[in-house]
């Protein structure tokens, strides 16, 4: 299997987005949601197998100091395949030399972060909107 990343979001496919997303349970992201969280990255990462996107990440960062990854997604097709991982290593890659990169791991992925070289934080805050997910992630 031949994998492609790429990271101009200009001319993604947002069925396949959609499609990624919507094959690991994350079926809120419509069309639109994902245009404008994508537009609104300027680190991203689109896996392609075939011409077809079947990976996806984006992150948000001042090329400095701070850098916030978001949405590592792989489609459940294609997990466990090292996708993610891939993923994660362009963004690092990208991201060398900002003194600072945040991610916040989907429960039950820390592990896969930690392999990678990411901590946890002793000062991390956040607030969530949606109370399910306030109590998924907030103490």
């Amino acid at each position: 299997m031949e994998i492609e990343i790429h990271s101009d979001f200009a001319n993604a496919n947002l069925d396949e987005m959609k499609e990624v997303y919507a094959s690991v349970g994350w079926t809120k992201h419509t069309n639109e949601i994902i245009s404008q969280v994508f537009e609104a990255s300027n680190v991203v990462a689109l896996v392609k197998v075939n011409g077809r996107i079947i990976g996806i990440g984006r992150g948000i960062t001042d090329g400095v100091f701070n850098a916030a990854i978001y949405d590592i997604v792989v489609h459940r097709d294609f997990q466990r395949q090292g996708i993610a991982k891939k993923i994660m290593e362009f963004f690092l890659d990208k991201l060398s030399n900002v003194s600072c990169i945040h991610l916040i791991s989907t429960t039950g992925n820390e592990g896969f972060y930690r392999k990678l070289g990411l901590k946890k934080l002793k000062t991390g805050m956040a607030r969530y909107l949606n109370p399910s997910l306030s109590a998924e992630y907030l103490e």
